[in-house]
């Protein structure tokens, strides 16, 4: 079953984890699932404040600068991983170098 992992943390937290090399960290964790088969996709997303939200009322397109939920806590990147069930995907998750100073949340994929 396909797993969406939901990786997010406090953006300036994470920016000064990334200055002192978590970069490495991040690298071996994508290599490790690549090389097991599991990895079926990921992204890094950009800061927060290049968000554009979109939404539709009344047949009018409303556009707002920034994320839809505002916060400390952002979205900063996601993976679809490919595990025999959520057992496997939580561990994968809790492996996730941003576990640690962030959140990782697990979410079954629906496939048509």
């Amino acid at each position: 079953m396909q797993y969406l992992l939901l990786i997010s943390a406090d953006e300036e937290l994470a920016a000064t984890r990334m200055r002192e090399g978590a970069f490495g960290s991040f690298d071996a964790w994508f290599t490790d699932l690549e090389q097991r088969g599991v990895l079926r996709a990921h992204v890094g997303l950009h800061e927060s404040a290049t968000a554009t939200t979109v939404r539709l009322r009344d047949g009018e397109v409303l556009l707002t600068d920034g994320p839809f939920a505002e916060g400390r806590e952002q979205v900063g990147g996601l993976a679809v991983v490919d595990c025999a069930d959520l057992d496997e995907a939580v561990a994968i998750a809790a492996a996730h170098p941003a576990a640690v100073f962030g959140q990782v949340e697990v979410r079954p994929v629906r496939v048509s």
